[in-house]
């Protein structure tokens, strides 16, 4: 089926008045497809952070846009972070000054634009000699001046005991004071549905589980389109686009191969590992900061969603599993030294949740993954394929800006001025704090309490565990494309990431609700279940 429309003849889906919000559904997702007349200016295809970024970027300077990802949107490394919107301030001794006045930028943008998901977290960093005190003191300091007026707070010196008011778990023995400084927090895969959405309200179609299986040629040999399965219905399409922009992540190496089978690997895949354990390990409302593991790492643990995330970055892949999993000796070495700081230390037993993510990074002519920087790359593999990967959660945005300039001038789309420096993401409420646990839907929480108002037994919990209640899991097949228990559970939801058990409990309900919203039998319940508590078991720690 060739599906070809005229360039900028999307409109938006849905328009956000009165409160009322936008509703991304899949199967007019796919008739807009069909409908399509003519070329896309952009096909995306991945739909993690950098493909929702160049989607909405585009989206908004009123081209025709179309993002393809072959399983749910952020199920790979844009759901997997250690949940941090930060400046990177490890970078700082490795010199890539320009890559953290960069994310310091874009991280107080992030702040402005999207209030209901990203705030501001106090970091501690304990130091047990003196002499690291004045060390990582005068270093922070550096950080707050290249934040210049993007700065989140100031960074300061601090006492022992003001070290332990803070981090009221902390070890005490040796301890000589400490240093606070500020950076970002955040949900990744709620940011990530927000992005996609707000590119939906600027004419964007955005379509998950539709796997591109091949690139299509003209008669000149330039890609002019892709092919595309549709995965639910097993439907195949052959759609034209003017670029096509290869935001596939750490896959991204696979749709280069698709057009070029002698391609050179792009991409040093990297390994972030996490743990999760019960509020009680780190109580306060502050995040601990360990600067430098045995190994030459960095280690954070944070408070999430009312838990505590432990984690650290930079154990090198051979290659990027679709579904990874910590390793036993990460786990043990996150629990160790985690330990060394925390009064009460860890044990395989107190983890609720235990997942990982793959950072791609830019191969740079060898060295280990600890040492590349978040630096991304974009890359014209040949006419019609753009190729953008690297960089961070942070960065997306800036990441998507310039991959847009590019494809603009490639495709000699007509110029226009990228907007998204101020655009506010849907959902933007200064004051979504106010919603308690569905603060993160930012606007849209009016319209998951709409729900519990109409149906009263939507309001009840669906584990005593979590903070989760079956209006949102109505939500999030109606309005935010949730096709699975695992996308519910795991993106829309938090639950799997938080404590898999809890998790796996709450299933069954879940699965039943989805039914009833979506027209589906017992057998696909039953399936799901299955399946869930299959995944789910690989986020459990025996």
């Amino acid at each position: 089926m060739d599906l070809r429309s005229p360039a900028n003849s999307c409109t938006p889906l849905c328009v956000q008045t009165d409160h009322r919000a936008v509703f991304m559904n899949r199967d007019e997702m796919l008739r807009r497809v069909a409908d399509h007349r003519g070329v896309w200016d952009l096909i995306v295809v991945g739909g993690g952070a950098t493909g929702a970024g160049v989607a909405l970027d585009a989206a908004a300077r009123g081209y025709a846009v179309l993002l393809l990802e072959r399983s749910d949107f952020g199920a790979g490394t844009s759901s997997r972070s250690t949940k941090l919107i930060h400046g990177g301030v490890r970078y700082l001794r490795q010199a890539h000054f320009g890559l953290v006045i960069e994310s310091l930028r874009e991280r107080s943008r992030l702040l402005h634009n999207a209030p209901h998901i990203v705030h501001d977290l106090a970091f501690v960093l304990p130091c047990y000699r003196r002499l690291d005190v004045s060390f990582y003191g005068l270093g922070l300091k550096a950080y707050d001046l290249l934040a210049g007026r993007h700065r989140f707070g100031h960074s300061r010196i601090v006492s022992t005991e003001h070290v332990r008011r803070l981090l009221p778990t902390i070890q005490p023995d040796g301890l000589r004071g400490g240093v606070v400084y500020h950076d970002g927090q955040f949900d990744d895969s709620r940011l990530l549905i927000h992005l996609l959405m707000t590119a939906t309200d600027h004419g964007a179609v955005v379509l998950n589980y539709a796997a591109v299986t091949a690139l299509s040629r003209a008669t000149s040999g330039a890609v002019d389109g892709v092919y595309m399965r549709d995965l639910e219905s097993g439907n195949e399409f052959h759609i034209k686009a003017r670029v096509v922009v290869n935001a596939a992540g750490p896959f991204c190496d696979e749709i280069r191969r698709m057009a070029n089978p002698g391609s050179r690997p792009l991409v040093a895949a990297s390994q972030g590992s996490h743990i999760v354990l019960d509020r009680s390990f780190l109580p306060g409302d502050a995040a601990l900061l360990i600067p430098e593991t045995p190994d030459g790492r960095v280690l954070f643990a944070i408070p999430w969603h009312g838990h505590t995330l432990v984690g650290t970055t930079d154990l090198p892949l051979i290659s990027a599993p679709v579904e990874p999993r910590p390793t036993h000796d990460e786990v043990d070495f996150i629990l160790e030294t985690a330990g060394r700081y925390l009064n009460r230390s860890p044990q395989r037993k107190d983890i609720l949740s235990t997942f990982a993510g793959i950072r791609p990074l830019v191969k740079a002519g060898g060295g280990n993954t600890a040492s590349l920087a978040r630096d991304h790359t974009i890359r014209v593999e040949q006419v019609g394929l753009v190729t953008i990967t690297g960089g961070k959660w942070t960065t997306y945005r800036n990441m998507a800006e310039a991959c847009v300039d590019k494809v603009a001038s490639l495709a000699k789309l007509p110029h226009r001025t990228c907007p998204t420096r101020e655009l506010r993401i849907h959902g933007y409420d200064i004051e979504a704090t106010r919603q308690g646990s569905l603060a993160v839907y930012g606007s849209d929480a009016l319209e998951v309490n709409r729900l519990m108002q109409a149906d009263t037994t939507l309001s009840a919990p669906l584990h005593p565990a979590l903070p989760y209640v079956g209006a949102e899991a109505v939500w999030a097949v109606r309005a935010e494309m949730a096709r699975t228990v695992a996308d519910v559970l795991a993106r829309r939801m938090r639950a799997l990431f938080l404590n898999a058990r809890a998790a796996m409990e709450m299933a069954p309900r879940v699965a039943e609700l989805m039914a009833r919203e979506m027209g589906r039998t017992n057998d696909w319940v039953a399936s799901q279940i299955g399946e869930f508590l299959q995944l789910a078991k690989g986020y459990c720690v025996e």
